[in-house]
């Protein structure tokens, strides 16, 4: 059981991950299994995810402080759990030969999304270390991802969002995220302003960039989904990290 913050910070709703007991990464006894295959089809875990995903923030200032159960390594041991609820395993389980899955996010004000398969963690906001006599706003430093020093990497800039635009989401209660993907096993942590969470598609269903997408966002994308009023830029992981290969030289 984790236990998750509500927004006033006083109480907390426990969130049952009953994926790692008796789901696909448990033991597999879950009845639910029969209609839904995969824990990631089952809407017990869509509202888990939720949860987790928009809890509050630990030590943020203006931030409600989330409230666990126990002393301060239950706490850390609850937020290393929830991390892991949503890393790769988790997005691993998707069904690859039927559909694709991707993680959406939002930095500024555009959706975003990279492909699972890419994902190895989503997590709170770190501290990133800058590198000394570095300029390139693209590398924002080294940050410990589990006790190793990862490069972070800001897609606002490499992706040429703006930023200045009008707060568009400044009515609605969101919480950063970063997220560690990796290319042929090299990582990288991008802060993110939000987190929406999985989606899952048809490859016949990605559209082509249209033209009004900034050419450095349209440069990057393999392609836009169609998703709720707006559309999602389908992020292409070789070309993210071909950019930032070259912003590290």
């Amino acid at each position: 059981m984790i236990h998750v913050a509500t927004d006033n910070g006083q109480t907390t709703v426990p969130v049952d991950d009953c994926w790692n007991r008796i789901g696909s990464r448990g033991d597999g006894s879950c009845p639910r299994l029969v209609e839904y295959a995969r824990c990631l089809n089952c809407p017990v875990f869509e509202r888990g995810a939720a949860l987790l995903l928009d809890r509050p923030l630990d030590n943020s200032p203006g931030l409600p402080h989330a409230s666990y159960p126990s002393a301060q390594a239950a706490s850390s041991a609850s937020r290393e759990h929830a991390a892991r609820a949503l890393a790769a395993h988790d997005l691993a389980d998707v069904d690859r030969a039927s559909l694709e899955a991707a993680l959406v996010f939002r930095v500024a004000d555009e959706w975003l999304a990279l492909p699972a398969a890419a994902l190895r963690q989503v997590d709170e906001p770190r501290p990133i270390h800058s590198l000394p006599h570095r300029r390139n706003r693209v590398v924002l430093g080294l940050v410990n991802i589990r006790g190793a020093l990862t490069v972070a990497a800001s897609l606002g800039e490499l992706l040429n969002l703006d930023r200045n635009g009008p707060a568009r989401h400044a009515s609605r209660t969101v919480y950063a995220r970063m997220l560690v993907a990796t290319h042929r096993g090299e990582p990288a942590a991008f802060p993110v302003d939000e987190v929406e969470g999985i989606v899952r598609f048809a490859t016949s269903t990605v559209m082509p960039v249209p033209t009004t997408f900034a050419h450095a966002t349209a440069s990057h994308a393999r392609g836009v989904l169609a998703w709720r009023d707006t559309t999602i830029g389908l992020l292409d992981t070789a070309r993210v990290f071909d950019s930032l290969a070259r912003n590290l030289r």
